[in-house]
């Protein structure tokens, strides 16, 4: 059992260090083809793994007060979030008035809501049979990109076409994921993480926001049969790589495994750094290869960072509406204070 738990944290960590980095790498997509490459290569699988482990842990939707619970979580922090980057935006970009829209979500806040619509949502297909449920559910995220409407409003576009993944998390157990950490699992993992990123190489003119999940097929310049079949292509193709990420995963417990348990930290205040990287002339100096890897390594120190005890009594009230870790920030350092006095009168 405490294998299954530094597994799953491990796995959340990865995760949202490579959210960080894909993030600081989209600057550069449009200049580097190596990097456009890793660029796709990421997206086909960190954000829906990071959709498939949610579902796995919400299996105690139906128990009672989880509503309440997964609103304060979500919901909460998604409108504070929203009114932070409406005044972020507006001193960074110096724009000409504030505006605070709750029902479009600023960057990465399409998360929360959705997050919080998939549990909702969980009510409604559990009702049916697992495999039709799931089957349908598909089946929704296929036909939903011919709805011209339905894009970035309250997330509808990635809710629905996200939703297959956080179902058939919900669905997995535990014995599932020890089926894809055997030896030659892993081998077979590595060869396919290869062969994604060659195919990638060799066919660069695939659009990145495939992968999105963002928009309808006619914004893509599909809005044929055809568009089915491509949605289709990349739901398996990020199949393959979420399980094949997953059997990569290491199970032991490391310096970074406790880090998982805040991942939400990060992914709400990493934006901040992003936004103003990118506004920045500091981008202008990862230009070359060897510097990617440096930026890869401030990812890094960011990820954690933003998910140390230095950190989160700071942000805990906005994050968790809690203010019981900075309260005992305070007295920590109202003792300390007080013995340096005693000493210094001494």
């Amino acid at each position: 059992m405490q294998k299954r738990e530094y597994y799953f944290d491990n796995a959340k960590f990865i995760l949202i260090f490579l959210v960080v980095f894909g993030h600081f790498l989209r600057s550069y997509i449009s200049e580097n083809e190596t990097v456009y490459t890793l660029y796709k290569l990421i997206y086909t699988f960190h954000m829906p793994a990071f959709i498939l482990i949610s579902g796995f842990f919400a299996k105690g939707f139906n128990k009672q007060g989880y509503i309440a619970k997964i609103s304060k979580k979500l919901i909460l922090p998604y409108i504070i979030f929203q009114v932070i980057y409406s005044f972020f935006y507006y001193f960074l970009y110096n724009e000409s008035s504030i505006e605070v829209d709750p029902l479009t979500p600023h960057w990465s806040l399409w998360f929360l809501i959705s997050l919080f619509s998939w549990n909702i949502m969980l009510i409604l297909f559990t009702k049916i049979k697992p495999i039709i449920s799931i089957i349908v559910a598909f089946a929704i995220g296929l036909i939903v990109g011919y709805a011209d409407w339905i894009t970035e409003f309250l997330s509808l576009s990635r809710t629905f076409v996200f939703f297959p993944l956080f179902l058939i998390g919900y669905y997995l157990k535990k014995e599932h994921f020890s089926l894809i950490v055997l030896p030659k699992a892993k081998i077979a993992s590595i060869s396919i993480f290869i062969i994604v990123f060659t195919g990638f190489y060799l066919f660069p003119d695939m659009n990145h926001e495939w992968l999105l999940g963002s928009k309808p097929y006619s914004e893509m310049g599909v809005d044929s049969i055809a568009a089915v079949f491509a949605r289709l292509a990349f739901y398996i193709l990020s199949l393959i790589m979420v399980f094949s990420f997953f059997s990569l995963v290491p199970r032991k417990q490391y310096f970074f495994t406790t880090v998982g348990k805040n991942t939400l930290y990060v992914y709400l205040l990493h934006g901040f750094f992003v936004r103003l990287f990118r506004e920045s002339n500091i981008q202008n100096y990862f230009t070359e290869p060897k510097n990617f890897l440096l930026l890869a390594g401030i990812s890094l120190v960011l990820t954690l960072l933003l998910s140390s005890k230095m950190t989160i009594p700071f942000a805990q009230p906005l994050i968790e509406l809690s203010t019981s870790k900075l309260k005992n920030l305070q007295r920590r350092a109202a003792t300390i204070f007080k013995y340096y006095r005693k000493k210094l009168l001494n």
